[in-house]
């Protein structure tokens, strides 16, 4: 089994040498960008390498019997120029969590079933209670929905102990994303401490442990062949080091796999089989339900609504003055930011005018080059550019002829409301 890895890993570096991964763009998009004289979004494009900047937007048009066909455009897709993928990587683990789940085969274990994470090695923390669910408990779903409507830390490094460090690797390349790596909680762990995963345990609805899981240990190497680094200098707390920051071993997940793996969601069919996820119908109306829901509609947990306004985390229609999606709009995606990136992977739906498509970007907002010292152009130039972005390829939609409209009642939630009792609301996340 080592052997097979290293030989998988011997693939992925050839996949990933420079000859093969020549970035694409197509004149469609070019066409486009050029109309748009808005000055933040004509900087970014006029400097595309200094923002390391990459864009699949992606048509879809329906047959009579409502089967959908995707067209890909590209704007400088590299999936060999590396960006931290940041929370992008909850998606997956979200699938994955899933699909760990459903492969037990217990009908008394469910995404809903109360859970709790012991520590078993130097590093790991236990995690027993959560007072924003309803049942006081964390559980799967739970995890699920805090990482997808605000995108929480803890539950994605979570569903990293539950799932573990070699299966989710293993899971995802078997999947043909060679090209990927998930080796890393998102609290301050050695490599070492991150190969070791938690015990769980799944409780009863009277409290009685029903299920365990033994800490586990990831022995398979991650291939560190391929260096990625970036930056003129990093802090490390209060000093600053003047060498590029070293990405070589930190997650990844190119563009182009994170705009797949959201398809496979969304369009299960779509994909080939070995891509899709062991999903039940319950699972698939969940993921739609929490991938575009509000923040300020969710119950549990009860989040401010003023903080976690209703686009928060939807950049490609996150106007800074008014906070408020369109009507007849909702937006099934998973975004991320860190040392500078943001990213988005989206599919938009106006059920009022028919319109259906996919966006996902990545973009570098850092102009001193330095790392983790929390100076970013986020609300100056990144996020006043996907929002730019995301109105181009929209208004285009609502323009573009289509031979059928869609039928998009798969994709119709009915979303909750959020109650007026005596909770205090939850504010300021870990994100």
């Amino acid at each position: 089994m080592r052997l097979f890895f290293l030989l998988l890993a011997a693939l992925t570096v050839l996949r990933s040498t420079p000859g093969s991964g020549q970035a694409r763009t197509d004149a469609l998009l070019t066409r486009l960008f050029a109309a748009n004289p808005q000055p933040v979004f004509r900087e970014v494009i006029d400097h595309p390498d200094r923002y390391r900047l990459q864009i699949i937007y992606t048509q879809i048009n329906r047959n009579k019997a409502n089967v959908p066909t995707f067209t890909n455009y590209y704007y400088r897709v590299d999936s060999t120029a590396y960006f931290n993928p940041a929370s992008t990587v909850k998606l997956p683990l979200a699938l994955l969590s899933l699909e760990k789940l459903n492969a037990l085969k217990r009908p008394d274990l469910t995404k809903y079933t109360a859970m709790q994470f012991d520590s078993a090695y130097s590093g790991q923390t236990r995690h027993w209670v959560d007072p924003t669910a309803e049942s006081g408990y964390p559980s799967v779903a739970h995890l699920i929905k805090k990482a997808l409507l605000v995108s929480e830390n803890d539950p994605y490094s979570r569903m990293y102990e539950f799932v573990g460090q070699q299966a989710i690797n293993r899971s995802l390349h078997a999947r043909g994303y060679l090209d990927t790596r998930i080796t890393h909680r998102f609290v301050r762990m050695t490599p070492e401490q991150n190969r070791h995963t938690n015990p769980v345990r799944f409780l009863s609805a009277d409290g009685k442990t029903i299920y365990t899981q033994p800490a586990a240990y990831n022995p398979d190497p991650f291939d560190a062949r391929r260096i990625d680094t970036l930056g003129s200098g990093y802090m490390v707390r209060d000093s600053l080091v003047r060498q590029p920051f070293d990405f070589t071993t930190r997650n990844k997940l190119p563009l182009e796999t994170l705009q797949r793996l959201l398809q496979s969601v969304l369009f299960p069919a779509s994909v080939p089989q070995p891509q899709r996820f062991n999903l039940t119908e319950s699972d698939y109306r969940f993921l739609y339900q929490y991938l575009s829901q509000y923040p300020g509609e969710t119950n549990y947990p009860k989040y401010d609504p003023k903080q976690y306004y209703d686009s928060y985390v939807k950049f490609f229609f996150m106007d800074s003055l008014h906070h408020q999606m369109p009507p007849g709009v909702r937006v099934f995606n998973k975004v991320g930011w860190a040392y500078g990136f943001l990213t988005d992977a989206s599919y938009v739906v106006d059920f009022t005018n028919k319109v259906e498509f996919m966006l996902s970007a990545t973009m570098y907002v850092n102009r001193d080059g330095i790392l983790n010292d929390d100076k970013y152009e986020y609300d100056t130039v990144g996020n006043p550019f996907l929002y730019q972005l995301g109105q181009i390829i929209y208004r285009y939609e609502l323009n573009r002829k289509r031979a059928q409209k869609p039928d998009l009642s798969r994709f119709r939630v009915t979303y909750e409301r959020q109650q007026a009792d005596s909770r205090p609301l939850v504010k300021d996340v870990d994100n």
